[in-house]
């Protein structure tokens, strides 16, 4: 079964929540702040983390910020309610879930499994039921879904599975406007509900991501009030 990783400095939230997935079947390992958890990460990877954002020693954005500098580790974020920048600022920074608290265990359970069936083909080394399998190549754009990487000019772009998910669903037709609906639809599970700033956030990211390969990249393009569209170059 896979592996997650709680990071929280409420040791009764670790308990609770760690006995919650425990009995779904998954192994959890538990942090109690982000300058140990960094370290543990690196060490023995999971394949989820949960961060809560306000911690000692290393705060969750800030462990954030060091571990997408050489993973992709999906990540949900635990926010206070009152925390609506925290939110954005987490999203942009490449988390790609976030749940205010208090919540819970039962809603956190299922934020995770919708994760997991999201990057179920790196987890269980096939490709989820009706994902794309094919390369595609879009351009200097190139995507492979079986091994969740993208390259840009032959340039490497690491990406999160939100994110992937989210460009993948502008490139398979280029040209063709994707509503904000249409993209939440491909990259969240249908039990999770995110708002038109979430996939902003995303596309926001994404766009900063490309343009530190490329300067000039300008494959994204949105259309105001309707959505977003992938232009070929």
């Amino acid at each position: 079964m896979p592996t997650i990783a709680l990071v929280d400095d409420d040791r009764n939230i670790l308990t609770s929540v760690s006995m919650a997935l425990e009995a779904e079947g998954y192994h959890v390992q538990t942090y109690t702040d982000g300058a140990a958890a960094l370290a543990g990460l690196s060490a023995n990877p999971p394949d989820v983390a949960v961060f809560d954002i306000k911690m000692p020693r290393m705060d969750g954005m800030e462990l954030l910020r060091r571990l997408r500098q050489k993973s992709d580790l999906p990540v949900i974020f635990l926010t206070s309610k009152d925390d609506e920048i925290d939110e954005l600022f987490g999203l942009k920074m490449g988390a790609d879930d976030y749940i205010t608290k208090p919540f819970s265990q039962r809603l956190l359970v299922e934020r995770v499994k919708a994760v997991l069936r999201r990057v179920a083909p790196k987890v269980e080394g096939a490709p989820a039921e009706g994902a794309e399998k094919i390369v595609l190549e879009r351009g200097k754009l190139v995507l492979d879904p079986e091994r969740h990487s993208c390259t840009w000019d032959g340039k490497p772009v690491i990406l999160t599975v939100t994110e992937f998910l989210i460009l993948q669903a502008l490139a398979q037709r280029p040209g063709y406007v994707k509503s904000r609906d249409s993209l939440m639809d491909a990259a969240y599970d249908d039990q999770v509900y995110v708002d038109d700033r979430t996939i902003d956030s995303h596309i926001k990211r994404l766009r900063k991501k490309f343009k530190e390969v490329d300067d000039d990249f300008d494959a994204i393009e949105t259309l105001y009030g309707v959505g977003y569209r992938y232009r070929e170059n």
